[in-house]
């Protein structure tokens, strides 16, 4: 049977605003084997920055999956974790890691005031290098999305920065606002009648009804296992955005819906940084939804800059409720109690002041392997049967994924031991750095970022243009 070509960019385009990818066909592929000899061609350059909150202080770091680092075992084998990684040269006099060790995260510079970075983040060198005439039209030029509650300084929550450091995208931290982001929303004015009450009546999902129905039917270009699949791929969107706005249209076959998320968010998030109440369920309910909202706008290859944050720098919670892996049960949460505090002192931020490598700091411990689960999650996203690309590999392998976080340590009482030993762990980007490994690399952030974009085929670096540069070259494969 012959089947016809038809182009990896091909969309679901409706007469208002909505945009909605197709999957990845076997009629996009010339053939399998032309595909896997052409990588560059089907398998698309990709960075993004994943940012979780805290860090993971250097001792714990020492006992690899045996410790906190638990979660990421099932993908130790695609992932390259860095230790002792030095970022002391983001320090900035007079304040803490919570806000300069947050903005070098990515960036290797200091930060330049309340809402810019001290430099270009390696996502976005990447995308000027690799698209300088911009991306493909209908995709979305960078996504930045996260939960997250500590505000005050962009850098906090923000990890995505342009060349001149402003912020590369606005940041979304609504699941419904990011899946307009990715999809657009629906044109219902025009009749007085409140447009975001229509929008959570309608699905964009309703105005490509034509287009899937050529998709499906009789004229379509798409073999029997290709319909199946765009078939199956709407419903997933369908579900994605019942989960995100609640809609009362809904889908009769579709999975039941989590609870309605109760968070806040923007500024009555966290007034006076004094933290919030939130049980584990609100929290990791509302995160995965952002996750695999994130996740599936990869997949359709709607997005392929930007950065996603899991809690902010410095965050501020009072955490509650039972955490388990793997059917076990880790640890109760229940912060204020544990403190004996309320207020600020309550929250799981004090955990990481008091650390101390003589004691067992059981509480950190859990909420370091909790926040590692909800990264593996994401990163779990990227490595199943609907990330399966051209070349045999999954996004997850294909992409350049870099994992960090603002501090190696938590105490403010040494610049020193504050910014050293900060995490760090990236995918391998397509062959491009090794994986499998766990890897003390004894160099500076600036040095690991550098030569993380020489490997990506990048001439431009990053920090001052009179620095030497010291190659790592021990990440590379």
């Amino acid at each position: 049977m012959t089947i016809q070509k038809i182009n990896r960019r091909t969309m679901l385009k409706s007469v208002g605003t909505a945009t909605v990818g197709l999957p990845l066909l076997e009629e996009m592929l010339v053939s399998s084997t032309q595909a896997a000899q052409n990588q560059t061609k089907e398998v698309p350059v990709r960075a993004f920055n994943v940012f979780f909150g805290l860090g993971i202080p250097a001792p714990l770091q020492t006992e690899g999956f045996e410790g906190v680092l638990e979660p990421l075992k099932p993908l130790s084998n695609k992932l390259l974790i860095m230790r002792n990684v030095d970022q002391v040269r983001c320090d900035e006099k007079g304040i803490n890691a919570h806000y300069d060790g947050a903005s070098g995260a990515f960036t290797a510079e200091p930060p330049d005031g309340e809402a810019k970075s001290g430099g270009p983040s390696i996502d976005q060198v990447i995308r000027k290098a690799h698209y300088p005439k911009g991306l493909p039209p209908g995709m979305v030029s960078t996504l930045i999305g996260g939960t997250f509650f500590r505000r005050s300084r962009v850098g906090r929550y923000v990890h995505s920065y342009n060349q001149d450091c402003t912020v590369a995208a606005t940041m979304q931290e609504r699941p419904r606002d990011l899946f307009d982001r990715v999809f657009g929303s629906i044109s219902v004015g025009g009749d007085g009648t409140d447009v975001r009450r229509k929008r959570i009546k309608r699905s964009v999902l309703d105005s490509v009804v034509d287009d899937y129905k050529f998709y499906t039917g009789v004229n379509s270009p798409l073999g029997s296992a290709s319909k199946a699949r765009v078939a199956d791929h709407l419903d997933r969107i369908r579900e994605f955005e019942q989960r995100a706005f609640a809609l009362k249209k809904k889908n009769p076959n579709a999975p039941q819906l989590p609870p309605r998320s109760k968070i806040l968010h923007g500024g009555p998030a966290d007034p006076g940084g004094m933290g919030v109440d939130i049980t584990l369920e609100e929290l990791t309910t509302e995160w995965r939804l952002m996750a695999d909202l994130y996740a599936l706008a990869i997949q359709m290859d709607r997005v392929r800059f930007g950065a996603l944050t899991f809690l902010a720098a410095g965050e501020r919670i009072r955490l509650t409720g039972d955490y388990e892996y793997n059917g076990k049960k880790i640890w109760k949460f229940d912060d204020a109690r544990q403190q004996n505090a309320s207020g600020d002192k309550g929250c799981s931020h004090e955990w990481w002041h008091k650390f101390n490598e003589k004691k067992k700091n059981e509480a950190l411990r859990a909420h370091a392997h909790m926040k590692m689960r909800e990264v593996a999650y994401f990163l779990q996203r990227l490595n199943d049967k609907d990330s399966i690309e051209a070349n045999g590999q999954t996004i997850l392998e294909n992409s350049l994924i870099t994992i960090s976080t603002e501090s190696g340590d938590g105490r403010h009482n040494d610049v020193k031991r504050e910014l050293s030993g900060v995490f760090h762990a990236i995918t391998g980007a397509n062959g491009r750095f090794k994986t499998g490994q766990i890897m003390d690399v004894g160099a500076e952030g600036l040095d690991v970022y550098n030569t993380m974009l020489a490997g990506m085929g990048v001439k431009d670096r990053l920090g001052p243009s009179k620095r030497k540069m010291s190659p790592v070259d021990s990440i590379r494969a």
